[in-house]
């Protein structure tokens, strides 16, 4: 544990940041693969309310820095595609 009253704060401050990105990642993940169930299952009202909150989440991923916007964009297309592939 460090000595220095700043960096004793900056050590509980990056445990609480942690928590919230992996919180956020998870909440992410999640949504990803409610539209993947949701086209899975054939529903199409389920899958574009699902597609709706994981680009939302998406998004504030990428603005927060959370996940790369590479990545964000991939996402978007295979859920895009996923989506777009239903009868």
């Amino acid at each position: 544990m460090a000595n220095i009253k700043s960096q004793k704060k900056r050590a509980l401050t990056n445990v609480k940041k942690n928590l919230q990105n992996t919180s956020e990642r998870s909440r992410l993940k999640t949504a990803i693969k409610k539209v993947f169930k949701a086209v899975e299952a054939n529903d199409k009202e389920a899958a574009v309310l699902a597609f709706n909150d994981a680009n939302s989440l998406l998004d504030k991923a990428a603005t927060s820095h959370i996940k790369h916007k590479n990545y964000v964009a991939r996402q978007k297309a295979r859920l895009a595609k996923a989506l777009a592939g239903m009868n």
